[in-house]
C-alpha cells in the first residue's frame, strides 16, 4: 500500500510529542460502567425503539442512540480521572454483531454517533487545559464470529462468516468512525488473527478511498494460561502476523489481569517495532463474573510494566473504573515511556 498523507499532521504530531513525553493513559471499562447503572429494557429502547420486535437490554452501543447523557457522562469521569485517550462505545456496533438485535442496520449510524459523542467531550475538556489535549480512539471490535475456526465440532470445515463478509462489516464501521471525528482507530480484542487480517484490509481500503491515513492500534487477547490467542499464535507469531499493517502501537488486552498478561506484553515488546500498548482486566473474574482487584491492586501491578519499560500506552480493560485508572495514571506517572524512535507527521 502506497503511503498516504495524514488525516491531521498537526493533531498527530501532538498525539506523538505527549507520546514521547510520558506513558499515556487509554481509559476504562465502558461495559463495566454501564452494568454498574443497573439499566433496564426501557433504558435500551429509549423513545425510538419503543416497538422494537426484539430485546434490546444488553446492546450496551445502542446506549450512544438512546441514552447520550450516559455516555457521555462516562466519557467525562474517565477523563477527569486523567486519561488521555477516549474509546468510543462501538465494541460491537458492527453489521455481524447487532444482529442478535436485529439491528444491524443501524451499525454505521451508531459508530457514527459514538464518535461524534466521545469527540464533543474530549473537545471540552481539552479545552479547559489545551496543553493536555485528549484524543478520540474509533473501537473495531472483533465481532462475535471466527473465520479460522468451525463453531460446528462434527464439521471442522465449516465458517459462520467469510473474510469477504468481515471485511465489509469492518468497513462500515471505519466510516463512521472516521466521520464522527476518532483521532485514532484501535482494532481490539483479537483472538482470531484472520478476522484482524479483514479489519486491517477495511481500514486500509478506507484510508486509500480517502486519500489519507490515521493512527492505528492493534490489540489482541491471549485467552488463557497457555499463552496463545485463540486462533493458536504467540504473542511474537500474532505482532508477525499483523506488522504489515505499520501500526503506530499494538498489544494486548482483556482475558487475563495485569499480573498474568505481563509475561506476553513483555514478549511482545521484544520484538515490537512500534509502540506497546496494554489494558488488562482488574484481575481475573470471580465465580459470579466480577473482578475483585482494587484500583491499589491492579496500579502496584501496572506500575511494573513502566517501571520495566514494555509500555507507551497503558489502560483498563473488563472491571476497570475511574478509580482504577486514577491510580494507574499516578502509578505510570513517575516512569518514562518504552523508548522509541520519535516520529513526525509530514
Amino acid at each position: 500500500m502506497k503511503t498516504l498523507p495524514w488525516h491531521d499532521p498537526e493533531r498527530v504530531n501532538s498525539l506523538l510529542h505527549h507520546l514521547g513525553q510520558r506513558i499515556l493513559v487509554l481509559d476504562g471499562a465502558m461495559g463495566t460502567m454501564i452494568q454498574a447503572e443497573k439499566l433496564g429494557e426501557a433504558d435500551y429502547r429509549g423513545d425510538r425503539f419503543g416497538d422494537h420486535t426484539d430485546d434490546l437490554k444488553g446492546n450496551n452501543d445502542l446506549l450512544s442512540l438512546t441514552r447520550p447523557e450516559l455516555i457521555a457522562d462516562i466519557h467525562r469521569r474517565f477523563l477527569a480521572a486523567g486519561c488521555d485517550l477516549v474509546e468510543t462505545n462501538t465494541f460491537n456496533a458492527n453489521r455481524i454483531s447487532q444482529a442478535d438485535y436485529a439491528l444491524e442496520a443501524l451499525a454505521g449510524e451508531i459508530n457514527l454517533a459514538s464518535a461524534k459523542l466521545a469527540r464533543k467531550v474530549c473537545d471540552e475538556v481539552t479545552a479547559t487545559n489545551p496543553e493536555r489535549p485528549r484524543f478520540v480512539v474509533g473501537v473495531i471490535g472483533p465481532t462475535n464470529r471466527t473465520a479460522s475456526i468451525s463453531p460446528d465440532v462434527s464439521n471442522p470445515g465449516y465458517r459462520a462468516v467469510t473474510f469477504a463478509d468481515l471485511v465489509e462489516t469492518y468497513r462500515e464501521a471505519v466510516r463512521g468512525l472516521l466521520d464522527g471525528g476518532a483521532d485514532l482507530l484501535m482494532i481490539e480484542t483479537i483472538f482470531d488473527t484472520l478476522n484482524a487480517k479483514a479489519a486491517i484490509f477495511a481500514v486500509q481500503d478506507e484510508f486509500e478511498a480517502r486519500q489519507e491515513h490515521w493512527p492505528l492500534l492493534i490489540s489482541g487477547t491471549i485467552t488463557d494460561a497457555s499463552g496463545r490467542t485463540l486462533s493458536g499464535q504467540t504473542p511474537e507469531a500474532f505482532y508477525y502476523s499483523i506488522a504489515h499493517a505499520a501500526p503506530l502501537a499494538t498489544g494486548f488486552n482483556c482475558a487475563l489481569g495485569a499480573d498474568q498478561l505481563k509475561p506476553h506484553v513483555r514478549a511482545l515488546a521484544r520484538v515490537a517495532n512500534c509502540l506497546v500498548t496494554a489494558h488488562p482486566n482488574a484481575g481475573l473474574p470471580n465465580e459470579f463474573g466480577e473482578y475483585d482487584e482494587s484500583p491499589e491492586q491492579m496500579a502496584s501491578v501496572v506500575e511494573s510494566y513502566a517501571a520495566e519499560g514494555l509500555v507507551n500506552i497503558i489502560g483498563g480493560c473488563c472491571g476497570t473504573t475511574p478509580e482504577h485508572l486514577q491510580a494507574i495514571v499516578e502509578a505510570v506517572s513517575r516512569h518514562a515511556p518504552r523508548p522509541f524512535e520519535e516520529l513526525k507527521a509530514a
